[in-house]
């Protein structure tokens, strides 16, 4: 009995420092999610990095720099310690890598909005189905330094919304953000600023490097796309937009992304990469 309490201990401080190692050697965690429409989840941030992937649904991320839409079968890689929130448009199934800060010095620093080719798709479902990723499990360290590889070639196709950040410009800014559809000219819309209509143009593109009416235009643009996740008929969706009729949304809309809304939305995640294989405006 004496010697089966050194047995008895050596056993359990041996499981205590395999489950130590395991968790000190996870070094990619995955979250699967399915929202319902509107939903959103409030402003936080992750000690680790996140690449925030949308399989169905759009998402929209919020951060003090700017906002960016994720329509299906795209993503946003999120550096860890960035505070963001994430509005739902539609029912949004997401899957989630988060991924311990140092594990690459080759990720990004800033938030942007990436094409998710379809090798990564299926590397980011197998992670999800493992729920970690450790390096210590060989097979484990072979998917690790594969995913890692595929973020780090992404290529950014930014459909982002950068926010100015003098006072003058983000009050036109958020002034417009409440109501797309704000029908005010610049000159009107810049009293509300307390600046002249020179000076908030040359804010824009100091700031967000787009001129004033590119920037609303995007706005707009983002503003549609959420509308048409959510189900919206694309009548209401022009003029929730701001645009006098239906034909001209449309022109905009086939100028921007290189097709109609209704095959926009229809066409998902096919009809995404051909655009950005075509190299539509709005996807560089």
């Amino acid at each position: 009995m004496v010697a089966a309490k050194p047995a008895g201990g050596l056993a359990l401080n041996c499981q205590v420092v395999s489950r130590t190692r395991q968790t000190v050697d996870i070094v990619i965690r995955t979250l699967a999610a399915t929202y319902s429409p509107g939903h959103v989840i409030p402003p936080h941030s992750h000690d680790w990095h996140q690449l925030l992937y949308a399989s169905e649904g759009v998402m929209t991320i919020h951060t003090a720099n700017g906002s960016w839409v994720v329509p299906p079968h795209r993503a946003v890689w999120i550096p860890a310690n960035v505070e963001h929130s994430v509005e739902m448009s539609g029912a949004v199934s997401m899957r989630t890598l988060y991924l311990l800060p140092g594990i690459s010095k080759s990720l990004l620093k800033v938030c942007c909005s990436v094409n998710v080719p379809p090798l990564l798709r299926e590397l980011i479902l197998d992670a999800v189905n493992r729920q970690t990723l450790q390096r210590s499990i060989p097979s484990e360290a072979r998917l690790i330094a594969v995913i890692l590889d595929q973020i780090e070639a992404l290529p950014a196709a930014p459909l982002q919304l950068p926010m100015p950040r003098d006072a003058r410009a983000a009050k036109v800014a958020e002034l417009l953000k409440a109501n797309p559809a704000e029908p005010g000219s610049l000159e009107q819309i810049s009293k509300h600023a307390g600046a002249s209509p020179r000076t908030i143009e040359r804010l824009f593109r100091s700031e967000t490097n787009m001129g004033f009416a590119k920037w609303r235009q995007r706005l707009r643009l983002l503003h549609a796309l959420r509308l048409l996740a959510a189900g919206e008929p694309v009548t209401n969706v022009a003029l929730e937009a701001g645009y006098d009729s239906p034909s001209a949304f449309i022109s905009m809309f086939r100028r921007e992304l290189g097709t109609t809304p209704s095959r926009y939305h229809a066409g998902g995640a096919n009809d995404v990469v051909r655009l950005m294989r075509k190299g539509s405006p709005a996807w560089r």
